[in-house]
């Protein structure tokens, strides 16, 4: 309906937005300060990441309520993968928030967001450019799996932390004779990160399949 286009076109705005901000503040500000400007990315900009990241959530109740056609594990696993390493890894441990991999983690996850609204909110309006398009389904397919790596490189650097502040491990009182090691959750968090890589990378293949082939191209430019 045209209430709900609209609503997701302002959703997709809200987004563009805040991405943009993040992006356009990571240039300048390396470009100003130079590598001095990577230690503290997350100081600068944390704040927006963590709400734009938030307000992502509501993409699994877009596509649950039928308003969103795409498909809702691939997205689901991807939303779920910046909670966790944003929320979890990045924002409970202050000696990891200064690390390279952070800045280099936000750069990507920005690039990506900046183009996917930008192409729904044309979408949205039946509006469909063709670079706009290719770069959309395409830019994705080598970005995320490194995007995987650099979040798999951040769990990695953290659990030293972890381990010596005991950060979310959790020793259950008697008649409990087990305790939740929170190190070993993020190792096995691991192989579920890159198991879920191979899915959505196999996705990401058969979405730019379905927008970009040759039938489809015709379509959208007539």
């Amino acid at each position: 309906s045209f209430t709900m286009n609209m609503y997701l076109f302002v959703y997709d705005l809200m987004q563009f937005c805040g991405h943009s901000w993040i992006f356009t503040n990571m240039i300048i500000r390396f470009m100003t300060f130079g590598k001095d400007s990577l230690a503290d990315t997350f100081y600068s900009i944390g704040l927006v990441m963590r709400l734009c990241q938030l307000l992502s959530v509501l993409e699994i109740l877009h596509i649950l309520i039928g308003i969103d056609k795409s498909r809702l594990l691939p997205r689901f696993l991807q939303i779920t993968e910046r909670i966790i390493v944003l929320f979890v890894v990045i924002n409970s441990q202050e000696e990891i928030q200064g690390k390279y991999v952070v800045c280099v983690l936000f750069f990507l996850w920005n690039l990506l967001d900046v183009v996917r609204y930008t192409y729904n909110m044309l979408a949205r309006m039946g509006i469909y450019y063709l670079p706009l398009t290719w770069l959309n389904f395409s830019l994705c397919i080598p970005l995320y799996p490194l995007s995987v790596l650099a979040k798999g490189f951040a769990i990695c650097v953290s659990l030293p932390y972890f381990e010596s502040f005991g950060t979310y491990s959790i020793k259950l009182p008697f008649p409990f004779t087990f305790s939740i090691y929170f190190p070993y959750v993020l190792k096995m968090y691991l192989l579920v990160l890159f198991t879920g890589m191979c899915f959505i990378i196999r996705n990401l293949f058969s979405e730019r399949m379905a927008h970009l082939g040759t039938g489809n191209i015709k379509n959208k430019r007539s």
